[in-house]
């Protein structure tokens, strides 16, 4: 069983405010222009009985023309069929609604590996966190 998700980060310095003695403002140097985005994709494996294993791939977008900002359905497949390699073993994949998960290329690949994928995707809405206080007062 695998569960994946994914994040995207900056690569750009954020501006803040920061608090220090009054007429001492803090200066943070930074070197570069800090252009570009890096994006993680991750599987989080785990098999009854066995240690759990973490499978991810890293992508530096440097933001150059025509270059995607974030994995494609080869990205993802690459890095379903290199998890699958690696474990020997049938993958059931947990993850949620992603526009490029539910693409008709993805489908394509998940239709052609049926014998060790099987896909269980996420409810798109966020159940209460704490369904106890949904029970009335204690």
């Amino acid at each position: 069983m695998c569960f994946e998700d994914e994040a995207g980060q900056n690569l750009r310095p954020p501006k803040a405010r920061t608090w220090a003695r009054r007429g001492h403002s803090p200066i943070m140097e930074v070197s570069g222009k800090g252009s570009g985005r890096v994006s993680v994709a991750g599987l989080v494996c785990r098999k009854p009985g066995m240690r759990g294993h973490v499978f991810y791939r890293l992508i530096v977008h440097r933001g150059r023309k025509g270059e995607r900002r974030s994995f494609s359905e080869a990205d993802y497949a690459a890095a379903v069929t290199a998890a699958h390699e690696q474990l020997h073993a049938p993958i059931i994949l947990i993850w949620d609604n992603l526009n490029t998960h539910l693409s008709a290329r993805m489908r394509t690949f998940i239709d052609a590996h049926t014998d060790w994928l099987t896909t269980v995707r996420l409810p798109a809405y966020a159940p209460d966190p704490t369904p106890s206080k949904a029970c009335g007062p204690t």
